[in-house]
């Protein structure tokens, strides 16, 4: 595996002395950029991610345009259950959509194991001709047990989760089965992104929040622990991460990741505070606050890195993915902010 002894990212996930806070974007890569639309081309973006020369352009761009501190694999969660032949596809404006939803056990069958090499050598490609250009760490990611499954089972994305949440509850024994199920699918997937060349991983459980805290701790928890300890092994550091997790931060963390990514409804000073002072974090500005006058924008940046106080563990992110609509100025401008900020605190006289 290629290292990065002077990368700020992977120093701040291990909580080590670094030069500047770390930057990089969720979703960096994408429609905000317009090199991105020059390159990107018609089809699904299924169809991108299986040209690795087209892949590994889109995950460099962002890292060439902003400077980020760390590049993320352009790929997508559902790519694991495609691959394997579940049916899934990802529709323009609309996201992962399945056509013929998992609803029974005799649909267990549809979720073989899978087989890296056999199945997605193009994204194992991808990491290998990114792990030789880029001079930032490489992070690698895989969907959670939980929002992949959301999507296996309601058929689309969904705002209620009423099918997913249907059968958690009421078939818990085909619930453990799909899960576990899923499990190995992230588990298979991440570690060969690992040993390709990844230097970290997200998992993304997004639409955890979704759920109550005691569900969460019965029914989702478990698998996310076993994602967790199921990587150990490499020695590498992994990121956790969902949308509206206020009410499940402290629990999500149990799950093992070595940093938690928090989203902008928390106040990231509050997400310490709740998950103790030595803890990592990633995040947390609101991406739709890029759309306000400059002035605002620097503001709130300011204000997440304050509450941050000079931790040392603390990769600054949005609190969910980049806008398509977002000008890449501002982008330019926030991270410009973040890495002159000084890391260290004022020396007392």
């Amino acid at each position: 595996m290629t290292s990065y002894p002077d990368s700020a990212f992977l120093a701040a996930c291990r909580g080590e002395p670094h030069a500047h806070t770390p930057v990089w974007f969720m979703r960096q890569a994408g429609r905000s950029l317009p090199e991105y639309r020059k390159v990107r081309g018609p089809g699904s973006i299924l169809e991108a991610i299986a040209n690795p020369e087209l892949s590994a352009e889109i995950t460099l761009q962002p890292v060439r345009r902003y400077g980020t501190d760390a590049a993320i694999l352009y790929s997508d969660i559902v790519v694991p259950a495609q691959a394997i032949g579940f049916g899934v596809e990802v529709q323009p404006g609309l996201g992962p959509v399945v056509a013929q939803p998992f609803a029974s056990e005799s649909d267990l069958q549809r979720l073989r194991p899978l087989d890296p090499e056999a199945d997605t050598p193009h994204v194992l490609e991808t990491v290998r001709l990114l792990v030789e250009e880029l001079t930032v760490p490489l992070i690698g990611f895989a969907g959670a047990p939980f929002t992949v499954a959301s999507y296996l089972i309601e058929g689309a994305p969904s705002r209620t989760y009423t099918r997913t949440k249907a059968l958690m509850l009421g078939q818990p024994a085909l619930w453990d089965a799909l899960m576990s199920r899923l499990v190995d699918l992230a588990v298979v997937s991440l570690r060969s992104q690992i040993n390709a060349g990844a230097a970290a991983i997200q998992l993304f459980d997004s639409w955890a929040g979704a759920l109550s805290p005691k569900d969460y701790q019965t029914h989702v928890l478990p698998y996310s622990k076993r994602v967790f300890a199921a990587l150990e092994d490499l020695d590498v550091p992994t990121i956790h991460f969902g949308v509206g997790t206020g009410e499940i931060l402290s629990l999500m963390a149990q799950a093992g990741s070595t940093v938690m990514g928090v989203d902008w409804r928390v106040p990231l000073g509050e997400a310490r505070r709740r998950l103790g002072p030595e803890s990592i974090l990633q995040g947390n500005l609101d991406p739709a606050v890029c759309f306000a006058p400059p002035a605002v924008v620097e503001q709130a940046v300011t204000e997440v890195l304050e509450q941050n106080d000079h931790h040392p563990g603390h990769i600054f992110n949005l609190g969910h993915g980049v806008m398509p609509d977002t000008d890449p100025a501002v982008l330019e401008r926030v991270i410009d902010q973040v890495h002159r900020f000084p890391l260290n605190p004022p020396a007392v006289s």
